[in-house]
């Protein structure tokens, strides 16, 4: 899977700060805390902050299974609006589904997180911890490009999308 997100800040280095900090979990005390595969900054400029095969702490019940893409940004529509880094974002994201077969219907924002089918959180109190970032109206947009962008380059995009029901 790809999760993407937005730092909820307008630049680079809170988000560096946060995502490649080599800090333990404050609740699990473990390595890596939180952080993120990717920082897409908003002129496009893409970092990687954690080598691939690194489990990252970015989506309660995904993490184990999931890429995440931070967008320096306060909001999908602000990302969205911004053609440097919607076009980075959506070129990284193509480059991930084509590398590791992922299909589009596994291309999510943040907050449709506990309606995929591979959320799994053991400890309950977590189970349906989601955010705000990136909701399926504004992930539509997106896949909507993604979808015109891979069937450009023939990258298959596989069935549609079934979202589960949340268990919470």
């Amino acid at each position: 899977m790809i999760v993407h997100h937005y730092t909820a800040s307008n630049t680079f280095a809170p988000a560096f700060n946060t995502f490649a900090a080599d800090v333990p979990d404050s609740e699990l005390g473990e390595l890596p805390g939180v952080c993120s595969h990717f920082v897409i900054d908003r002129d496009g400029a893409i970092y990687q902050l954690v080598r691939l095969d690194t489990i990252c702490r970015h989506t309660v019940g995904l993490n184990w299974t999931s890429f995440g893409i931070e967008h320096v940004g306060t909001s999908a529509a602000q990302i969205l609006a911004n053609r440097k880094q919607l076009s980075a974002s959506l070129s990284l994201t193509l480059w991930l589904m084509s590398t590791y077969g992922i299909q589009l219907r596994n291309v999510i924002g943040h907050n449709e997180s506990v309606t995929s089918p591979y959320h799994r959180e053991r400890y309950r109190a977590w189970r349906c911890q989601t955010h705000g970032d990136w909701r399926r109206a504004e992930m539509r947009p997106y896949r909507a490009a993604l979808a015109r962008l891979a069937r450009k380059h023939r990258v298959p995009l596989g069935p549609a999308a079934r979202p589960v029901t949340a268990r919470c």
